[in-house]
């Protein structure tokens, strides 16, 4: 058990039977009344965000999450395989746990699963992904990079909207986090 002295940005609790981890916090003595600590949280399963405030000196149960490196195998039916490097186990996962990452996945991507007590509870894809463009429209001669976009499917299956003079082929830099272009892959 911990209390609210204890807080840290980015230490994770338990509260209300979910994980959230703090992003800022703030000690408020105010001249009348007591002390209370006003806190941002975000929900470690969701990822909402919640603004609560304690008094000071509540006492709660701290969650402690570790992260493990698995490598990405297939997909099937709504469920994602992943196996564990150090004891080779395969995990399943559904869609719902990875979130919007899970459009980039493609066969021994290393992805970094949360787990709290022995159970996977969140997976973070890697930031950027180097992907082959599968299908998109031709670009025209002429076309500049400055000139706007269109949408290509990667070979993931993932749309992304990429410059008019990148092709069928071409191996592109994608952002996971917010699914932008961000540059032709060396």
């Amino acid at each position: 058990m911990i209390d609210t002295s204890h807080f840290k940005n980015g230490m994770s609790i338990e509260l209300d039977g979910d994980i959230f981890t703090i992003i800022e916090f703030q000690h408020v003595k105010p001249g009348k009344g007591g002390a209370f600590v006003r806190t941002k949280l975000k929900n470690v399963k969701s990822g909402a965000t919640l603004e609560k405030t304690f008094r000071a000196g509540e006492k709660m149960e701290q969650a402690i999450l570790e992260r493990k490196s698995m490598n990405y195998l297939y997909s099937s039916d709504g469920e994602h395989f992943f196996m564990d490097m150090e004891s080779f186990d395969q995990v399943s996962l559904p869609a719902s746990v990875l979130g919007d990452g899970a459009r980039y996945l493609k066969e021994n991507t290393e992805v970094q699963m949360l787990m709290h007590k022995e159970n996977i509870i969140g997976a973070d894809v890697p930031f950027f992904m180097e992907l082959e463009v599968a299908e998109t429209d031709p670009g025209v001669r002429g076309d500049t990079a400055s000139g706007g976009s269109k949408p290509a499917t990667v070979e993931t299956g993932a749309v992304v909207n990429v410059p008019l003079f990148i092709n069928v082929g071409d191996r592109i830099k994608v952002d996971t986090r917010t699914n932008q272009y961000l540059e032709r892959a060396k």
